[in-house]
């Protein structure tokens, strides 16, 4: 868990916390919206939908799970981004965890992403993760020179990793940033 850190922007009041049980509601229909706004997640929209239920046993689990965290973006009280960090239960692999985000893109340019990405990487590094990675489509620029920008490289190219509606194939990048130990 980490402390709530709040800010403003645009004369909105943005806060980043922890994901409670609570949330799971609200969080079900942002994840929704969020995979019908854009081509850059692995999943299509309607695929991989995750009901209720499902978010509050995810998000107990993470609670539960030393190598786990997820976080909420709101601006005035409203959840309208999200970010995971999740870990291995295997002992070769538990010093690592995968990010992803989220966010409306209502709300993009609010520094909701840099402040997800930022709250991860704080916690990561207070608990004594090794690495970050996380994998973003080549296309997807502005997220790519986000993750630069906060300390990550590009590690891999996954050629021809997804096929987007117009039928094209794209690059997947895999970056990670490591932290001293």
């Amino acid at each position: 868990m980490i402390q709530p850190v709040t800010y403003i922007k645009n004369n909105l009041t943005c806060t980043i916390r922890t994901a409670e049980v609570a949330d799971a509601h609200e969080l079900t229909a942002v994840r929704a919206k969020v995979d019908e706004e854009t081509e850059f997640l692995d999943r299509a929209p309607g695929e991989g939908v995750l009901d209720e239920q499902a978010f509050q046993r995810l998000i107990q689990n993470d609670r539960e799970t030393g190598n786990h965290l997820f976080l909420v973006a709101t601006v005035q009280d409203r959840i309208v981004g999200f970010s995971r960090c999740e870990g291995s239960p295997l002992s070769r692999k538990a010093h690592v965890v995968e990010f992803g985000v989220g966010v409306l893109e209502a709300y993009w340019g609010l520094g909701l992403g840099s402040a997800l990405l930022q709250a991860s990487i704080d916690w990561a590094e207070q608990i004594g993760l090794v690495k970050m990675s996380l994998s973003v489509l080549e296309t997807n620029q502005k997220a790519a020179s986000l993750y630069k920008r906060y300390g990550f490289e590009v590690e891999g190219v996954l050629r021809k990793d997804k096929r987007l509606a117009d039928g094209s194939y794209y690059d997947t990048l895999l970056m990670g940033r490591t932290f001293e130990t």
